[in-house]
């Protein structure tokens, strides 16, 4: 299968988890505060969604889903070697980080990785420079890796039974947009641009705000 039919499964993936994930939401008869923000009839809460986790940054420290997430986060999922996707994702979503910061909005980029073997804290540190100053890159063991994942429900599969070093890694495109407090609140996939992804974010954060989170 090719590299666009697999993006466009994972991507199908992810629009059902949202789906699901909304009508779980509904059945409980909980408000969503966050509906004028949504698009697309999608209603309903992602807070299943993340757990407690503890990784290595980019500067080879452990760190914590505490200190990583204490402010609102675009998280996204992937590895360096990508040879186009999650280049162009990183940098939409850091470029919607500055359009944050512009509003006054503290925004945190978040990368982790699902190839922990080739994505080493050094090789973290050259893709997160080189996107935004503040993004966070973080790696693990194959099994923290896993279990982050796993959390999110963000699928992936690495292809490196053919060659152990050149291999290309499968994986969810989605960004998932975390608010302290609350948790996961929305999905947003790889179509937004960086002006619309900034856009749904600062909603999300007003809504919060508004809640008093």
């Amino acid at each position: 299968m090719g590299k666009d039919g697999t993006i466009l499964i994972l991507g199908s993936l992810a629009a059902a988890l949202v789906l699901v994930t909304g009508g779980l939401w509904l059945s409980r008869g909980a408000a969503d505060p966050f509906a004028p923000c949504r698009q697309g009839g999608v209603q309903g809460g992602l807070d299943s969604l993340g757990a407690p986790f503890e990784l290595t940054d980019q500067d080879g420290r452990r760190v914590s889903d505490r200190q990583v997430l204490a402010q609102p986060a675009l998280l996204y999922f992937g590895y360096t070697y990508c040879p186009d996707v999650c280049p162009l994702d990183s940098a939409r979503n850091a470029e919607a980080v500055a359009m944050l910061e512009e509003r006054g909005m503290t925004v945190t980029p978040v990368f982790i990785s699902v190839d922990p073997k080739r994505d080493t804290p050094e090789v973290l540190g050259d893709f997160t420079q080189a996107m935004h100053e503040r993004m966070i890159g973080l790696t693990g063991t194959t099994a923290e890796i896993d279990a982050v994942a796993k959390a999110w429900r963000n699928y992936y599969k690495v292809n490196d039974q053919e060659d152990p070093q050149n291999y290309l890694v499968d994986h969810m495109t989605n960004t998932y947009l975390v608010i302290p407090g609350i948790g996961t609140v929305e999905l947003f996939g790889r179509e937004l641009s960086a002006q619309q992804l900034a856009e749904r974010t600062a909603c999300f954060i007003d809504a919060a705000s508004g809640n008093g989170v």
